[in-house]
């Protein structure tokens, strides 16, 4: 089945290049990616394709039925850029100022309109169907979640995907049991003191005293808290007070992300986050307002899932390029909310030339070669063609079976 597979991206990789071109010179951020939705849509009708335009406003989905009854697999690519100025020689960099493609979304695009073209050729093949889902927003907010409440994994048994990923060599895969990335969660603490000159303090409550004491003792959450064994990161990413040099201001806020692997620590950060806060904040005659925001759940994927997507990898790059990832990313993916509602499982795909020199995501001279989109595509399309086809191979070996008591 495999020869199959690189006789068809011969076939087609041209037209998936240049797909991953047109996206990276014309990139739309989330919610915003209008023409990236049409030029998808476009693609998928022209090889005739059942398509749904506009779910969750700018999301496609297109389903290749296969000839033969059984389960549906959905295969899922973001699609959305972020808001970035591009410093690279490409003669196809962005077009657009400020923004451009830094996390490889228009190449998980283009790799994704390439298994559509691949499976397109071999429904016959296929004892089952294929859902395409193409998501909006996946750097801000999140599509992934507005998808699910429009109904896009109706009659979706099991979800696939994965992630063109700069820490890996080009030619290999990472797959990871359990827990690959962290919930990406954002707090806001608003320290409310009362202003008043610089040269009289103490006829004030001096919120930035306030603030650098809690910025300290986050920490103490994470060092003494919290169970070392335990992942757990609580960053201060954006801090503000004031606006002049010789008053005291009246507030001071702190920004910042909560990442954790599980639900139960994500619990336990913000409630001994708020605790902290307001110990520190009642103790200086101030008040304060907290606020923590879940976005994306951790990314957990189910074993079975994994097993089934790691042995589908390796009939694309052979056993000796497929590793168990050693450790999860602390970094978020909303693909998670597809997770939690169906049998899923997500990778990540080598693109780096050098692994001592690992291709930096989300950064102006963020760079990889087309070529890596083949590793990626193959491998979505045979984890579509063996999850459906397992289903079948084993109604298969129970009659032979029967047959044989």
């Amino acid at each position: 089945m495999n020869q199959k597979l690189n006789e068809l991206w011969e076939k087609h990789h041209k037209r998936v290049y240049d797909i991953r071109h047109q996206l990276h010179m014309n990139p739309e951020l989330g919610f915003q990616e209008y023409e990236t939705s049409k030029l998808i849509a476009t693609e998928l009708e022209n090889l005739g394709i059942e398509v749904t335009r506009n779910v969750a406003k700018t999301g496609v989905v297109g389903l290749i039925k296969g000839e033969h009854p059984g389960k549906t697999v959905a295969l899922r690519a973001d699609i959305d850029a972020l808001s970035i100025n591009e410093e690279t020689d490409f003669e196809f960099k962005s077009k657009v100022p400020g923004v451009m493609h830094a996390c490889g979304h228009d190449g998980h695009t283009a790799s994704l309109l390439g298994v559509a073209m691949m499976l397109n050729e071999m429904k016959d093949e296929l004892h089952g169907d294929v859902k395409l889902i193409f998501q909006p927003a996946e750097e801000v907010e999140g599509g992934a979640l507005p998808m699910i409440k429009e109904g896009v994994l109706e009659n979706v048994d099991a979800v696939f995907g994965g992630h063109l990923w700069g820490a890996i060599k080009e030619g290999k895969i990472g797959v990871r049991h359990g827990a690959l990335m962290a919930s990406p969660d954002i707090f806001t603490i608003k320290i409310i003191g009362k202003g008043g000159h610089g040269g009289v303090p103490h006829a004030s409550v001096d919120p930035v005293p306030v603030m650098a004491q809690i910025i300290s003792a986050l920490q103490t959450i994470v060092s003494r808290k919290n169970d070392p064994t335990n992942p757990l990161v609580i960053s201060c990413c954006n801090v503000h007070a004031g606006e002049c040099h010789n008053a005291i201001p009246t507030e001071a806020v702190i920004q910042g992300t909560v990442r954790t692997l599980n639900n139960e620590t994500r619990d336990f950060a913000e409630k001994m986050m708020e605790q902290l806060v307001k110990g520190i904040v009642e103790s200086q005659g101030a008040t304060y307002e907290f606020e923590f925001i879940r976005q994306f759940p951790p990314l957990i994927n189910d074993n079975e899932a994994t097993d089934i997507i790691e042995a589908s990898a390796k009939k694309v790059v052979g056993s000796e390029n497929v590793f168990e990832i050693p450790a999860p990313s602390m970094g978020g993916e909303d693909f998670a909310f597809f997770a939690q509602e169906r049998t899923a499982s997500f990778v990540f795909v080598g693109m780096a030339e050098d692994e001592e020199n690992p291709i930096l995501h989300h950064n102006s001279k963020f760079k990889w070669e087309d070529r890596n989109m083949k590793n990626l595509a193959q491998t979505l399309a045979q984890v579509a063609i063996d999850y459906l086809n397992q289903e079948n191979d084993e109604s298969d070996d129970l009659e032979f079976e029967m047959i044989a008591f």
